[in-house]
C-alpha cells in the first residue's frame, strides 16, 4: 500500500511529460488529479491505521542489495503518518494554486509530482540507505524549480541550496556508513542499527550524531547552518515555497527524531546543546524577520524561529515537548504555506514583495486582507490555531526539563509577535488605500480556505493528531527513561 502512495506521483509526473497537449490547463488538470489520488489514499492510510496497534504498520520489504544488507523497506508509525498527510495536501495545495502557469507548465507539474514522491519515499522508508536515496532525489526536483522557473537571482539561490544540502549530506552518509559496520550482519535496516549504535563506545556515538546532526540541521535549518535559506524561500516560485517551508524544512526533524531512536545516549549527552540551538535559532529568526521589509524573506526568517520551537521540543526528550514537537510540524507547516500562498498571489499582482508598496489590502482585496491576518495570527500561536496548543506542548515539556529558563522561548515568541502584528497594521487596518489590486479568485480562496480549516480544525480540536502520534511519542521517550 505504501509503495502505491510513493510511487503514484510518479506515475503522474511520467504522464504530465509525455501528454501530447500544448494547453498548460491541461497540464494542471493531470497533476491536480494525482495530487488529490494521492491526497485520499494518504487518508485512506490514515483511516486504516491503528494508535494501539504494532509500532510500525503497512510493512513492505523487497530485496534491493542483499550484498549490501539493503532492502526496499517502507512502514510508517504516527509520526510518520502525520508528515505524509501533511506533504499530501501542500503538494495538492500547491498544485492547486499553480493554475496561471503557462511558461514551462510541463517542466514544473512534472518536477512538483518526483518531489512529493521523494518526500514521501523520505517519510515511509525504513532503511536508511533507502531513506538516503529519497533524501537526496529530493534535491534533484528542488534545484531545476529554482534554477529554471524561479526569480532573478535564481541560480544563485539553486546553488547555495544544492551545496548546502549536499554538504550535510556527506556528513550523513559518513555517519551511516559508521553505523552500517556496527549493525549485526551489517545491514542498513533502521532496527539493526539502531540495535548496533547501542554497543560503540559513547565518543563514537557523539562523532556519529553529530554527522547525522549536521545533515538533518541542514535541512530544517538550525543556527549557524539556515544560509541557503533566505535567499532559496525569496527566489523559488511560490508553490514550491509552500512545499520547502510546508515539508522540506520537516524532513529535518522528523530524521532527527529517527536519529534520537538510534543513538539515544548521544542525545542525552546533547540535550542541553541543542536546547541552546534551539534558543538560538528561535531568537535570531524572530529578530531577523521582524527586520524584513520583503514579506517573502520576513516568512522564510520566521521558518527558522518556528523550527527553533520544533528542536526546543525534540531536545526535551519528554513525551510533552516530543508532542509539541510534532504539533508544531504540522502548524508551522500549514501557518507558512498559507503565507507563502498568500505573499505569492500578492507577489503576481504587484510585481513587488516589499511591504511599503502595499497599501491597506481591506477596502479592495478583503479576502486578502481576512487570510493575511489570519495566517499572521496563527504563525504567533494565538489561542484556537495548531500552533498555540503545540508551542503550548513545547514550553511546557521545556520548563519541566530547564524550568525558568524557557523564559527565553517567550521572549521569542513576543518577537513574532511584533512583526506579525506589525504587517496586519500594515496590511489588515484602515490606512491608506492599496493599489489596484485584483482580490483572491475562487480557486485561490478555496487553496487558502482548506489550509485554514486545517490550522482551525487542530487548534479547536486537536485529539486526532494527539492520538496519531501518542503512541510513537511515548516509544521515543522511553528511550530516555522518560
Amino acid at each position: 500500500m505504501l509503495k502505491v502512495l510513493v510511487f503514484m506521483p510518479v506515475l503522474g509526473a511520467a504522464l504530465v511529460a509525455v501528454l501530447p497537449v500544448r494547453r498548460a490547463l491541461w497540464l494542471w488538470q493531470v497533476a491536480l488529479l494525482f495530487a488529490l489520488a494521492t491526497l485520499g489514499h494518504a487518508l485512506w492510510l490514515a483511516a486504516g491505521f491503528d494508535p494501539a496497534g504494532p509500532a510500525i504498520q503497512f510493512q513492505e520489504s523487497r530485496p534491493w542489495n542483499v550484498r549490501l544488507g539493503s532492502y526496499f523497506a517502507l512502514g510508517v508509525d504516527g509520526i510518520a503518518l502525520a508528515m505524509v498527510l501533511l506533504s499530501a495536501l501542500l503538494s495538492l495545495i500547491a498544485v492547486l494554486v499553480s493554475r496561471r502557469m503557462e511558461d514551462g507548465a510541463r517542466l514544473y507539474f512534472t518536477l512538483v509530482l518526483l518531489l512529493e514522491s521523494a518526500m514521501f519515499g523520505v517519510f515511509t522508508a525504513r532503511d536508511w540507505s533507502l531513506f538516503y536515496v529519497f533524501w537526496e532525489a529530493t534535491l534533484i526536483p528542488l534545484f531545476f524549480l529554482i534554477d529554471r522557473l524561479g526569480g532573478a537571482n535564481r541560480q544563485r539561490a539553486a546553488l547555495n541550496f544544492f551545496l548546502y544540502t549536499l554538504g550535510g549530506s556527506v556528513f550523513m552518509l559518513v555517519a551511516l556508513l559508521f553505523l552500517y559496520d556496527a549493525a549485526p550482519g551489517h545491514s542498513f535496516a533502521m532496527g539493526d542499527m539502531a540495535a548496533g549504535a547501542r554497543h560503540l563506545p559513547p565518543q563514537t556515538q557523539l562523532l556519529i550524531f553529530a554527522g547525522l546532526f549536521i545533515g538533518f540541521g541542514v535541512k530544517m535549518p538550525v543556527f549557524p547552518l539556515h544560509g541557503w535559506l533566505p535567499l532559496a524561500h525569496v527566489e523559488a516560485p511560490s508553490p514550491v515555497s509552500i512545499l520547502l517551508s510546508g515539508v522540506l524544512l520537516k524532513m529535518g526533524a522528523y530524521g532527527l527524531i529517527r536519529a534520537a531512536e538510534t543513538l539515544p545516549a548521544a542525545l542525552l549527552a546533547t540535550q542541553n546543546w541543542l536546547a541552546v540551538l534551539a534558543f538560538a535559532s528561535l531568537l535570531y529568526g524572530g529578530v531577523l524577520a521582524w527586520r524584513q521589509q520583503d514579506l517573502k524573506a520576513m516568512v522564510a526568517y520566521s521558518s527558522i524561529s518556528h523550527m527553533g520551537v520544533v528542536l526546543l521540543g525534540i531536545a526535551t526528550l519528554n513525551v510533552t515537548g516530543l508532542t509539541g514537537a510534532v504539533m508544531q510540524m504540522v502548524a508551522h507547516g500549514l501557518s507558512a504555506a498559507t503565507l507563502f500562498l498568500i505573499v505569492g498571489l500578492l507577489y503576481q499582482r504587484t510585481h513587488s514583495r516589499d511591504l511599503a508598496d502595499y497599501g491597506c489590502l481591506l477596502g479592495r482585496a478583503p479576502r486578502f486582507a481576512f487570510f493575511t491576518a489570519f495566517a499572521l495570527l496563527a504563525a504567533i500561536g494565538l489561542p484556537g490555531s495548531a500552533g498555540f496548543f503545540a508551542e503550548l506542548h513545547a514550553l511546557v515539556g521545556g520548563f519541566a526539563r530547564w524550568g525558568g529558563w524557557v523564559a527565553i522561548v517567550c521572549a521569542g515568541m513576543l518577537i513574532g509577535a511584533a512583526y506579525g502584528l506589525r504587517v496586519i497594521g500594515r496590511l489588515c487596518l484602515r490606512g491608506l488605500p492599496a493599489q489596484e489590486i485584483a482580490d483572491m479568485t475562487r480557486t485561490e480562496t478555496v487553496a487558502a480556505a482548506i489550509l485554514g480549516l486545517g490550522i482551525v480544525g487542530l487548534g479547536v480540536w486537536p485529539a486526532p493528531l494527539l492520538d496519531l502520534v501518542a503512541g510513537s511519542v511515548a516509544r521515543v521517550s522511553r528511550l530516555f527513561g522518560s
